[in-house]
């Protein structure tokens, strides 16, 4: 076929292509479009002890919205995080152990647990250099999910699906993910974007948020305010139940038994989405323009007004979404936005972007007021984690290309424990039912057509 050819064919696809499905269609098979029930609740498909997200209470048969909360083994997120805090730890790699294991490790336990993920915490320099160096990635997301892939080729047990086989894989993944993202990141600032590159090794006495600043930045330095809230981040994004897309991803192909590379790659394809793992990104642009076309940050009408403008697709990317407002779950507020936010402000009085703090606490409070105005919701909207972790990075000094693979380096403690659960539970493949509605068709010749 020639090259003009090619293009009229290729200008015809659209309209031969004949994949609309009339949406009313949905209503009359009952179809749970995306797994969700019309009043927003997921479908029940699997039991899991990993973790729990609650967000109402049920009153004479009445789903009465509350607070939401989030357990991790049973034990509240802001009980684990004060935890750590109070001891002036950090908390990832515990919070790591606790998803793995189901308990809390005590102290030889945790020493261990951190000695051996610092002792995992190593690519061989050829795979460095071939993987990472040699193939750099516009988008670090891709470069994981590749590197990951590669990682089976240097695995001589990379096939065997044994709990005990997939736990020191699933540890060696937890260790090296900060590594694979970070050195990707140097990769694509030096051939893309001219920087120098520099590729330092991890320290074996520091933790991994630690590490993450001080293999990423050029001088290699950081506050401990700036580690801890890092390390806050990761442990928030650990995990979040099984029914998230990525997580759900990790249980679909780990019933269909297949390897722990292919899993983990599939799941970053998943959490690479704008609707999953991106949205803090979306979140830092639309500030970005706001803070172009609001000219007054402390006038309530002017940032309604534009909230307004986002909702009727007038402002910002035309989505009609506020970024970082509203969660599938939750409705009253979700638990890690107000545990990131307490420390937000810290970070931003130690930064001078108090001002800036000041508009995302102004745009939280005004949100949902705009959108109860705007749209007809079935539920209440509060901020989500994505609204003050992008934020977060920003005040970090961390580049926007790692927004993403940040809650990558988080998210494959939960991955890692579905995976487990998956496997030890021996649960049938995972195969939901699809309905065919279209008409029956005769086949006509070639000649005929």
């Amino acid at each position: 076929m020639d090259i003009n050819k090619l293009k009229e064919f290729e200008q015809i696809i659209p309209e031969k292509l004949k994949s609309f499905i009339n949406p009313e269609l949905y209503l009359k098979y009952q179809v749970k479009r995306g797994l969700r029930d019309l009043d927003g609740r997921g479908v029940l498909v699997g039991l899991t002890e990993i973790s729990q997200v609650n967000s109402y209470i049920v009153q004479n048969d009445e789903m009465v919205p509350v607070a939401g909360s989030l357990k991790y083994r049973g034990i509240s997120i802001e009980n684990l995080v004060d935890g750590f805090l109070n001891d002036n730890r950090f908390g990832f790699e515990e919070t790591s152990y606790l998803l793995l294991f189901g308990d809390l490790p005590n102290k030889e336990e945790l020493k261990n647990f951190i000695d051996l993920l610092s002792k995992y915490r190593n690519l061989p320099d050829d795979f460095v250099r071939d993987m990472i160096l040699k193939m750099p990635s516009k988008n670090i997301m891709n470069s994981l999910a590749r590197s990951i892939l590669a990682l089976y080729s240097i695995d001589d047990k990379a096939d065997d699906t044994s709990a005990s086989n997939v736990l020191e894989q699933c540890m060696r993944l937890i260790a090296c993910f900060p590594l694979i993202a970070v050195y990707g990141y140097h990769a694509l600032a030096h051939y893309h974007k001219d920087n120098n590159l520099i590729i330092r090794s991890p320290r074996v006495d520091l933790s991994t948020a630690e590490n993450i600043l001080y293999m990423l930045r050029d001088d290699s330095k950081y506050t401990k305010l700036e580690a801890a809230l890092l390390d806050l981040a990761l442990v928030l994004h650990a995990e979040h139940g099984g029914g998230n897309n990525s997580t759900f991803v990790t249980h679909v192909i780990t019933s269909s038994g297949s390897d722990t590379y292919s899993v983990i790659s599939a799941a970053l394809g998943s959490l690479k989405g704008p609707k999953h793992g991106g949205a803090n990104i979306k979140v830092m642009q639309m500030f970005e323009d706001m803070k172009e076309k609001v000219s007054n940050w402390k006038d309530d009408e002017e940032i309604e007004k534009y909230l307004s403008k986002i909702l009727t697709k007038q402002a910002f990317d035309k989505s009609g979404l506020i970024y970082g407002i509203g969660h599938a779950i939750y409705s009253i507020s979700d638990p890690r936005a107000v545990l990131l936010k307490k420390y937000v402000a810290r970070l931003a009085k130690e930064k001078g972007l108090e001002d800036e703090y000041d508009l995302y606490a102004k745009v939280e409070e005004l949100a949902p007021i705009v959108i109860a105005k705007v749209r007809k919701i079935y539920k209440g909207v509060s901020a989500n984690v994505d609204f003050y972790s992008g934020f977060v990075y920003k005040m970090l000094d961390i580049p926007d290309e790692m927004y993403t693979p940040l809650f990558a380096v988080a998210r494959i403690s939960g991955w890692s424990a579905h995976r487990l659960e998956e496997i030890i539970n021996n649960g049938k493949i995972i195969r939901p039912a699809y309905k065919c509605v279209a008409g029956s068709k005769t086949y006509v010749p070639l000649s005929d057509r």
